[in-house]
């Protein structure tokens, strides 16, 4: 469909022209010009078509006299048979056109605001993308765009149904006078205004479950499920309210439908005598008053869908209004000669209404020069790379880049692709460079890991990874790019010492790849710095000191200061001394703590004694290490089935065949089998009632005439009476019932589906993308709750008619069944045909739809380093792919769709043709195939793996277990998957209360598996664990996880008080939090907020900088308490002075607990009681670091490389 790109270009450009004009651009305006003209044709048919649904009443009225006139001639009758059928084959014809040229404009439109709020999403600000989280702005792009594709059918409407109600009441008039005011009044009352908003509900339950997805490990750890669950449901609970409040609306106004020809037939028999109501008129009224349903049950409707849509109107004009990254903030023409950077006295803030955090910064990096910037947590290191990209608001000054960037981010972004992809991003293939920087960047040992090499598909945000790892991909895409500036935030905090002094000395340093570039290098390691041309200290926002390593030495000023702390006498202050440079990963504490806190003094001083001891046969001085070591963590998870070729994410897969009778059960049992057998028996009833107040008509219409009046008119009258409001009743009682289980249904489905979710076992999670979960949540649910319920009452309603229409025809005129047969045999070929058809296409409609969503979401959180690389044209050009695939799927439904119409209707209209002397009948065509589609869909998902149990009754270990916290292993061996081989194979090892123990070893050794089964996130293959003689797996999730704490490696936050992310469930106190938060020195930091404990974080902590989020993850782990704590590389992100806080609190605060710590920086487990060394998942070595030095083995090697041996 190329027009439809071209039409998105288009409107970009209609949006972005009307940018700069000082009044707001309007987006509806942007919308009319370009999809105005096409639907206009469409309006042109529908006006056509209405006018001739006017005909056949005519006709019918025509025929009635001909019946009752014996004298007329036969040729006659058939004459008006044959028109009949030709003006409702001409209709049918025309309608059709009409619905393709709505349809395509719908999806036109669909494509087109997709593709603007794509292009919009690359552009916005920072302080914009605050006010309106990820999941707010894939809802602008799922349900808002969907929105305006519903409203384009009922468009016409506006003007259509109030022409045809015109008419109909012009018609009627004719025919019964005045009384027809009586019928018209009642319909006018029951125009139901009832558009209730329920979006807000869905914005707000979307959100929350996106956090939950992308936090779902640390849920699992913390055993939070629960807390997160009522918080769903909640919002469930008033999303459902609406519903009902909707479906009861519905159900009283569908009641007086029926008493609309009831009151109209009693007022004009009853105003006068002489008012007879005979076949002519009361049969001619009857079609005229069905074709006056239609208009005015739809005025509502559209006008509901209207306030829908102007709300999705206006959010979509609030996102696209939002303020734009100035392209002309970063000055990239001209520059002052030899520089590669500059900035004049600049100040920067991420928001108009946030004070500046970097202020009169004034910077001059000559070209190929590597400057390295320091400074606490919090000081603005990130801001001022961010700044240089433009990714913020300028407040004053200049700022020049020459060149082009490439950008290494803090958190390292992966795509979902291979690997290879993501270290090319775009650019094209060079082997032999390829392989130079893979093996520059320490990668190589990796991919011999990974399952697939290079080729591996990566899941989404980088899940089948180690931290370690994402960021030397990340860092290689950089070094790939070619770029003329490097702006690497942080890359060395992720990887462990040895590997960072590999990247330094390969890569980043003088003497590696990058060596003639400019290259700024945010960092926390004081072993680099003395290479580095200039270094930059900032402290609050402003730059305290800048010079040359040996200049700032001499300065005696905060740098050398902190130096100092470092590096415990001054004679060794040589920049030779790399041992003693390497030993800042060691010495991990601070100014404040070295005379007031004699634990880590007596620490400094053992280390030191065991320095000498050692005999320090290193490598030579300051020769970078040849040897390459590698060693991020986590053992990969790999998938069984594609193992070969390494994909990870399994394909969305599209149901074949039919949709089984299974699904359609299930639906019926969501709803309650009683309910669904009510519906059915009320439905016949009511059909029941519709044919004998029918009967009851035509047989009163044949009462004779005497002198002028009808005899006994009040019997006549009292009975259709009764028929019709019984009628009514019965159809008010199953639109009751009916909503009441639609709403029982979608109650049960979706806590069937968040209780499985919740559930599902953490590799679920590692190989679904979120995006399709999502999908489920958003689009499956919305479907169950607003489409199945009102669908299946068509389904119904269409059915009985028939079955009625059928059945008075056949009792009146035997001879029609000679027709019906074949009819019935062509309808059922062309349903059977197109049911077929129609259910692949929506299928793959849906399966098309899910990447769009994922691509957009995952475009969103990489949205700076999109723009960094200039990529966005080629993202763009990729969303636009994707859209066009589903359109390709939209499209022949459409098309489909008409073809059944036509068809169907054709049946349809050779009915009326046969049926001529009677009624004109209904012509729905009913389609249960597309209801059961949605709910196997929904269901589909529900039969997915679920985990172990959260709390077994019989066996709930005893209240105040663990006592001790001593840990066992026995013979325990353990697989990622079923079909894998052993990550960790018969570990035997016993861990006593209250001891401190760090674990070490190579990438893969398994490492974090062990942490992964003590929580049972990985269930054992043999063997078991023992916590006081507890074995694990004999107790519930819950009771096990809320029993341990973990400050796991990336610190995850959910959007929410700063108090819901220490505490969910509201056990402590005001007191023990703050307590907790003085202890993990955020104190400072909550204190000085307005709303202190109440302090909003905002979606996955944007709004804290990477430190903190770790602190509050500490801060967690103080308020839990157990007696068994776990840190899993716990303090990777953070500069050493909160390295040294953080441990000098565990090991304050966690002084009778058991302590396991994954180490990357040796130093942290230098004092502990023993070390364990792990080696391709088996027991290396496991005694006290002192002993495991002597002994010469891989501890030794390991403390050699990291400079502590």
């Amino acid at each position: 469909l190329p027009q439809v790109s071209n039409e998105e270009a288009g409107e970009g450009e209609v949006l972005l022209s009307n940018q700069p004009r000082k009044r707001e651009p309007s987006f509806l305006r942007a919308l009319l010009t370009t999809f105005g003209p096409y639907f206009l044709i469409g309006s042109f048919y529908k006006l056509i078509q209405d006018l001739l649904s006017f005909v056949n009443p005519q006709l019918l009225s025509i025929l009635i006299q001909f019946v009752s006139n014996r004298s007329a001639p036969a040729w006659w009758g058939f004459l008006v048979a044959g028109l009949m059928f030709g003006c409702s084959i001409i209709q049918t014809l025309i309608l059709h056109q009409h619905f393709q040229y709505v349809f395509v404009t719908g999806i036109r439109l669909r494509a087109g605001i997709t593709g603007v709020i794509y292009r919009k999403a690359l552009v916005i600000t920072n302080s914009a993308k605050r006010s309106s989280t990820l999941g707010e702005i894939v809802n602008l792009m799922s349900v808002d765009a969907q929105r305006f594709t519903d409203l384009v059918n009922f468009l016409n409407m506006l003007w259509s149904a109030p022409m045809q109600i015109i008419l109909a009441i012009y018609f009627l008039w004719q025919n019964l006078g005045p009384s027809v005011l009586a019928g018209v009044a009642l319909m006018i009352l029951l125009i139901p205004l009832n558009g209730v908003e329920q979006m807000g509900y869905k914005d707000s339950r979307i959100k929350l479950m996106s956090e939950i997805l992308s936090g779902i490990k640390v849920l699992k750890l913390y055993a939070w499920e629960l807390s997160f669950s009522q918080m769903i449901e909640k919002i469930r609970q008033g999303e459902l309210q609406v519903l009902r409040k909707m479906a009861f609306l519905n159900a009283v106004s569908t009641f007086t439908w029926f008493s609309v020809s009831l009151i109209t037939f009693a007022v004009y028999v009853s105003v006068d005598d002489k008012n007879i109501l005979d076949a002519q008129k009361a049969f001619v009224s009857l079609s005229l008053f069905n074709i006056l349903k239609f208009p005015l049950n739809a005025l509502p409707q559209v006008i509901s869908i209207l306030t829908q849509t102007s709300v999705s109107l206006k959010r979509i004009q609030h996102f696209l209004n939002h303020e734009e990254l100035d392209p002309q903030c970063v000055e990239t023409k001209t520059i002052s000669p030899g520089h590669a950077i500059t900035i004049e006295n600049g100040s920067f803030t991420w928001a108009q209404d946030l004070p500046a955090c970097l202020h009169s910064l004034n910077l001059q990096v000559p070209k190929g020069s590597l400057v390295a910037i320091v400074g606490p947590v919090g000081c603005g290191k990130t801001s001022l790379i961010s700044a240089l990209l433009g990714e913020m608001e300028k407040l004053e000054g200049k700022v020049a880049v020459k060149g082009s960037v490439a950008y290494v981010p803090q958190q390292a972004w992966i795509q979902n692709a291979t690997l290879q992809d993501n270290v090319l991003f775009g650019q094209p293939m060079d082997q032999k460079r390829y392989q130079g920087i893979l093996e520059a960047c320490a990668l190589l040992t990796d991919l011999d890991v990974l399952p697939g090499g290079d080729q591996t598909e990566i899941g989404e945000k980088g899940i089948n990874l180690s931290g370690g790892q994402r960021q030397r991909v990340s860092l290689a895409r950089a070094v790939y790019s070619d770029a003329d500036i490097f702006l690497l935030d942080d890359p060395l905090s992720a990887v462990d010492s040895h590997v960072a002094k590999h990247i330094f000395d390969h890569v980043i340093g003088p003497g590696g790849v990058l060596g003639g570039k400019t290259r700024i290098l945010v960092t926390h390691g004081v072993s680099f710095l003395s290479q580095a041309d200039l270094i930059i200290v900032l402290g609050d926002g402003r730059v305290s000191e800048a010079g040359s390593f040996s200049a700032l030495l001499q300065q005696e000023g905060a740098f050398a200061e902190f130096l100092r702390n470092y590096v415990p006498d001054d004679d060794n202050f040589q920049e030779e001394d790399s041992e003693i440079l390497l030993m800042e990963d060691t010495l991990s504490n601070h100014t404040d703590l070295t005379d007031n806190e004699p634990v880590t003094n007596e620490v400094r001083k053992q280390f030191m004694r065991q320095l000498s001891t050692l005999s320090s046969e290193g490598e030579g001085p300051g020769r970078p290490s040849t040897r390459r070591r590698v060693g991020p963590v986590e053992k990969k998870k790999t998938l069984e089935s594609a193992v070969t070729r390494g994909e990870l994410i399994q394909a969305e897969t599209a149901e074949m065949g039919t949709v089984k009778l299974s699904v359609f059960w299930a639906y019926a049992k969501a709803v309650g089998l009683c309910i669904s057998v009510t519906v059915c028996f009320l439905y016949t009833c009511q059909s029941a009632a519709a044919i004998g107040a029918n009967i009851w008509l035509s047989d009163w219409t044949n009462e004779p005439v005497i002198n002028g009046t009808q005899s006994n008119t009040s019997l006549r009258l009292g009975v259709y009476a009764a028929l019709g409001i019984l009628q009514g009743i019965f159809v008010m009682m199953s639109s009751f019932t009916l909503a009441i289980g639609g709403i029982q249904a979608a109650r049960t489905l979706h806590n069937n589906l968040l209780a499985n979710k919740m559930h599902s076992p953490q590799f679920f999670y590692d190989t679904t993308p979120s995006g399709r979960i999502l999908n489920r949540f958003s689009k499956d649910i919305y479907v169950i709750d607003e489409v199945i319920p009102p669908t299946i009452l068509m389904l119904l309603g269409t059915f009985f008619n028939s079955a009625s229409t059928l059945v008075v025809i056949m009792s009146s005129t035997p001879l029609f069944v000679v027709v019906i047969l074949p009819l019935a045999g062509l309808y059922i070929f062309v349903q059977r045909f197109y049911a077929a058809t129609s259910r692949q296409l929506k299928r793959l409609e849906s399966v098309s739809r899910s990447p769009i969503y994922s691509h957009f979401s995952e475009t969103v959180t990489g949205a700076s380093v999109i723009r960094a690389y200039r990529r966005s044209q080629d993202f763009m050009a990729i969303s636009d792919a994707k859209v066009d695939a589903n359109q390709k799927s939209c499209y022949p439904n459409i098309i489909s769709n008409r073809w059944l119409g036509i068809r169907v209707e054709f049946v349809g209209n050779c009915v009326v043709f046969f049926a001529a002397l009677f009624a004109v009948i209904g012509r729905q065509s009913l389609n249960p195939g597309l209801v059961g589609l949605s709910v196997s869909y929904a269901l589909q998902v529900g039969a997915l793996s679920s985990s172990a149990p959260w709390v077994i009754e019989g066996s709930r270990p005893p209240p105040d277990w663990p006592h001790q916290g001593e840990v066992e292993f026995v013979n325990y061996s353990v697989r990622y998957r079923e079909g894998l081989e052993l990550v960790l194979k018969n570990l035997s090892l016993r861990v006593k209360g209250g001891e401190k123990v760090g674990i070490v070893g190579r990438t893969g050794a398994g490492k974090s598996s062990m942490t992964l089964c003590l929580f049972r996130i990985l269930e054992a293959a043999q063997g078991e664990i023992l916590i006081d003689g507890v074995n694990i797996a004999s107790i519930g999730l819950h009771d096990l996880r809320s029993m341990l704490t973990i400050i796991p490696q990336d610190p995850v936050l959910f959007s929410g008080t700063l108090r819901m992310n220490l505490d969910p469930f509201g056990k402590y106190s005001d007191e023990e939090m703050w307590q907790a938060l003085e202890l993990s020195s955020l104190h400072k930091f909550v204190g000085s907020q307005p709303q202190g404990l109440d302090f909003e974080c905002s979606e996955g902590g944007e709004n804290l900088s990477v430190g903190q989020r770790q602190l509050v993850c500490l801060a967690r782990a103080l308020l839990r308490k157990s007696r068994i704590l776990v840190l899993d590389e716990a303090t990777a992100a953070i500069d050493l002075e909160t390295d040294g806080l953080i441990q000098a609190t565990i090991r304050s605060q966690f002084e009778g607990c058991t302590v396991l710590t994954i180490a990357h920086r040796l130093n942290t487990i230098m004092d502990y009681t023993r070390v364990l060394v792990l080696d391709k998942g088996t027991i290396a070595e496991f005694d006290s670091p002192t002993n495991l030095i002597m002994a010469r083995g891989i501890f030794y090697g390991m403390a050699k490389d990291a400079g502590l041996a």
